[in-house]
């Protein structure tokens, strides 16, 4: 093993040992009692909480959890989306000595009894009847859980499960024996230690069941103040939470650095308002998985296909100023007096429209990890005038252990280690890690002696190098890097991540190396574009599969494979494809909540189609489960067109193609 890197500038400061977040929730009502802690949409108004009062609900919940039996070393499950009620209850949780796991709200059947019965979870905090629902048919599986807290009570007025309790009811629960109670809660929270288990994240998940990995409050709390020593956040800085908190970004952000920082989180009202609730709030930071910044450009690139020529042109000419602007930002250079002209000109006419539609126009920066986002991806929303920066981690060391800097972005990397945190990569090309942020174990144990050895080194399963400016770069899962028959190694990822730039391509999953004849795509488009798309050009179509299916809609595809082509060697481009008949699902476990391939789950259930595109058919005939609105099911087989790209001739010049390009 070969040391290679260590973490540059000077580490994070020493944590206090008695450090947890309720203790910083208490030191932000006593300093700023009327400032905004939250604020939440209700029927178009936003809706402020106070730091005191913020404080008073956790400690009223906490009181209540307690009378419900709820102890230290006990843990709290979270199901639903993001709301005040959700932090209440994880604070509230820390408050005891418990900790919480936190469910993604799309979750379903063996996934949420996994997580529930692993954790030996008594009290669930669901969010509304959807959330209840599946908890109550999920009932006689969940031994070890006798208690479910509700806090949205629409459609469950008339259910009565004597385990089901109203958010509210455990407050005035808490309330009520605040007096009798004394001084114990705040005695609790005293006894709270920076090592305590705080809170508890489930793994992606990529290759089998999510494991579930225990996050001490040191952990999280260095890792924000790592953070901050490179990216200084302020109170008066806006967060907008619209990511689950299962997930270990929303964590960092929302709470490892909101409750050290102090400023405000904003709660859209549904998942159909968070574009138009960003552009309301005009937040100063965002962190988002790639499929967040894929969809942006999406929808900009529908916009562009649907304008008119002058204002294609338009934007096409401030595109190329920006981007040439950008190119010397990103490497700490200052652009000169014709650039910086030019570039003003650009910002204003076409430049920031594009970010105000985004909801980004008060941006200081925000960040995207949890998966490669392709450097063309990457390079657009530079160019548009977005401080985008690439973070590398995992959910067992809080997310962040490297990232990139103001004035050193390299679009195919991930940065450097931000302070306090070591990289090294191993003879084999594995990236290890160590930091204070590294996670405590799995919460069986079971598999943590293979992430962290007893030097403290987090075995991340990631192949990596370091290029000449001491950047990560990230190749890919370790297991998933393959080699075509002449030797060339490469990712699958970076293949996929060129075909995904495509507005019209939603997932892309390559196959090829060891004894593979050439590499082979099964491609799923993004319905909602290509519809638009077909619209435009009068095309009919009933449903996904068959608009999927249709000659039009291939050659379409073609065209962006053709594109992606372009930029990769001649060994590792995408020779055949088929655009599969529906949409990768996380309930079928094609995908993880996230979004993340399971490789080995679409290698085994789609082996015909994978052998199919290399042994030169032009067809593939699939059975498919239909399930109608009464219930009812039937098998229907579909046949899957296949399309060697050596056949394919693309048109002198696409009417399809938008007017600007990522290319310098």
């Amino acid at each position: 093993m070969t040391v290679t890197h260590v973490a540059a500038g000077s580490a994070a400061a020493a944590l206090d040992d008695a450090a947890t977040f309720p203790k910083l929730l208490a030191a932000m009502a006593a300093g700023n009692p009327d400032g905004v802690a939250l604020q939440e949409k209700h029927y178009g108004i936003w809706e402020p909480i106070s730091w005191r009062e913020y404080h008073q609900r956790v400690r009223d919940f906490a009181l209540g959890l307690a009378e419900l039996g709820v102890a230290a070393g006990e843990v709290v499950g979270v199901l639903g989306d993001n709301r005040p009620e959700w932090l209440a209850a994880e604070l509230a949780a820390q408050s005891l000595g418990a900790a919480t796991v936190g469910i993604y709200p799309t979750s379903v059947g063996e996934e949420i009894v996994h997580i529930l019965t692993h954790a030996e979870v008594r009290v669930v905090v669901a969010e509304d009847q959807e959330q209840v629902d599946k908890l109550i048919s999920l009932w006689d599986r969940l031994d070890t859980v006798d208690s479910v807290i509700y806090y949205d009570p629409h459609g469950l007025e008339h259910y009565e499960a004597p385990y089901l309790r109203h958010f509210p009811d455990v407050e005035a629960l808490g309330r009520g024996v605040a007096g009798s109670r004394g001084p114990w809660l705040d005695e609790q929270i005293e006894a709270g230690r920076a090592d305590d288990v705080a809170v508890i994240c489930t793994t992606s998940g990529t290759t089998a069941r999510p494991k579930l990995a225990m996050l001490s409050h040191r952990n999280l709390l260095s890792m924000g103040r790592a953070l901050r020593a490179i990216d200084p956040l302020e109170p008066e800085d806006r967060y907008v939470s619209f990511l689950p908190f299962a997930w270990i970004g929303e964590q960092m952000i929302a709470l490892a650095c909101g409750l050290q920082v102090g400023f405000p989180l904003s709660f859209p009202e549904e998942a159909g308002t968070v574009r138009s609730d960003l552009r309301e709030i005009g937040p100063s930071v965002i962190f988002s998985p790639p499929r967040i910044w894929e969809s942006m450009i999406s929808d900009v690139q529908v916009r562009l296909g649907e304008a008119g020529w002058l204002k294609r042109s338009v934007f096409a000419w401030g595109y190329r100023v920006g981007d040439r602007v950008a190119e010397q930002r990103v490497r700490g250079k200052r652009p000169g007096v014709l650039n910086r002209v030019l570039y003003r000109a650009a910002d204003w006419v076409a430049l920031r429209p594009m970010r105000d539609q985004l909801g980004l126009t008060r941006l200081k920066r925000c960040y995207t990890g949890g998966a490669p986002l392709g450097p063309d991806v990457f390079r657009f929303f530079h160019a548009v005038g977005v401080n985008l920066k690439q973070i590398y981690g995992q959910t067992e060391i809080c997310g962040i252990a490297v990232a990139h800097r103001d004035g050193d972005v390299k679009f195919n990397t991930v940065g450097t280690p931000i302070p306090g945190c070591e990289l090294r990569i191993a003879d084999d090309g594995e990236i290890l890690l160590r930091s204070p942020a590294v996670f405590l174990g799995y919460l069986d144990e079971e598999g943590t002696a293979q992430a962290v050895d007893r030097d403290g080194w987090l075995h991340t399963g990631d192949a990596g190098y370091l290029d000449e400016d001491g950047h990560l770069v990230v190749i890919d899962r370790a297991r998933d890097v393959l080699q075509t028959e002449d030797g060339t190694r490469f990712s699958p990822a970076f293949v996929e991540n060129k075909l995904k730039f495509s507005p019209y391509v939603e997932e892309a999953v390559v196959f090829g190396g060891q004894d593979r004849p050439f590499i082979t795509a099964i491609i799923t488009i993004d319905g909602a574009t290509v519809g638009t798309w077909a619209e435009r050009e009068h095309l009919s179509y009933t449903t996904y599969t068959n608009l999927a299916g249709r000659d039009e809609v291939y050659r379409l595809i073609a065209e962006e494979v053709t594109r992606a082509n372009e930029d990769l060697p001649e060994a590792v481009r995408v020779r055949r494809f088929l655009l599969l008949h529906k949409q990768l699902d996380p309930d079928d476990d094609e995908i993880t909540r996230t979004r993340k391939v399971r490789r080995r789950v679409i290698s085994q259930r789609y082996a015909d189609l994978i052998a199919a595109l290399e042994t030169g058919a032009d067809t593939v005939t699939v059975t498919s489960l239909v399930t109608y609105q009464d219930g009812s099911s039937a098998q229907r087989e579909i046949a899957l067109k296949i399309l060697a790209m050596d056949d394919f001739v693309p048109p002198q010049r696409s009417l399809r193609r938008l007017a600007w390009s990522t290319r310098s």
